[in-house]
């Protein structure tokens, strides 16, 4: 799973109509790349953290609260799971959304299923 952290609104305030038209062609491109090579499983990009909702439990009882769970400005706002022939590749991959927005990207294995008992 190729995953990118970050803040929709702060983007905007930082980031020039220039960059951002060029990113999102950019994630287009790419995802018009993994669909042509076969390795694309899903993807979706995420709505800003602020939209977001926290259910904890409380007293026994479900409660959402707004917000991320983290208390940090950053989430994750998309991500691309992939079906690649090795590590190797799934880092190539990342490695061109990290040239694209000059950001760190997260790359993690999706886990095995839970041992058998």
């Amino acid at each position: 799973m190729i995953m990118m952290f970050g803040d929709a609104a702060t983007m905007y305030e930082t980031q020039s109509a220039e960059y951002i038209k060029d990113m999102m062609t950019f994630m287009h491109g790419f995802y018009d790349e993994l669909v042509q090579s076969g390795e694309l499983v899903f993807a979706e990009g995420l709505v800003d953290s602020t939209q977001a909702k926290t259910v904890r439990i409380q007293n026994g009882l479900p409660v959402a609260t707004d917000g991320p769970f983290a208390e940090t400005k950053e989430s994750l706002i998309g991500f691309w799971v992939v079906d690649v022939e090795n590590e190797a590749r799934a880092i190539e991959l990342t490695s061109k959304v990290v040239a694209c927005i000059q950001q760190p990207v997260e790359l993690r294995r999706v886990g095995d299923a839970p041992p058998q008992e």
